[in-house]
């Protein structure tokens, strides 16, 4: 099997698990900052997601502002995650919470480059 017809395979288990999944809809970013807190994100992944170290020991809260990814990769993530994260089933947060939570990262400006940082540039 070549290369290509491999990658092509890949790519489809990764994304058939997405498919039946609802694209984001116009979230609540008000809603979501309260969710988020709500729920405990903030415990390992920072009041902002800026990521910490505050996870529980041997893990690490990795950063999740400004986003990167889809609020549908977030979803299945929060869903079926890796690692010492614990899973978020619909029970616990339906999918129109998660796309509050993805509005209100999605207001989450990057952070300043280190070069533009007084204090870190004496």
């Amino acid at each position: 099997m070549n290369l290509s017809i491999m990658s092509l395979l890949a790519l489809t288990f990764l994304v058939l698990p997405l498919a039946g999944q609802s694209a984001a809809k116009a979230g609540n970013a008000e809603s979501g900052k309260k969710i988020y807190a709500a729920v405990g994100c903030y415990q390992c992944h920072g009041l902002q997601g800026q990521g910490g170290s505050a996870a529980p020991v041997g893990s690490y809260g990795p950063r999740l502002a400004p986003v990167k990814l889809p609020v549908v990769a977030i979803r299945a993530y929060l869903r079926h995650p890796s690692g010492n994260m614990p899973p978020y089933t619909a029970k616990v947060l339906s999918d129109a919470q998660i796309d509050d939570i993805f509005a209100f990262l999605k207001t989450i400006p990057a952070a300043p480059p280190v070069k533009d940082i007084p204090l870190l540039n004496p």
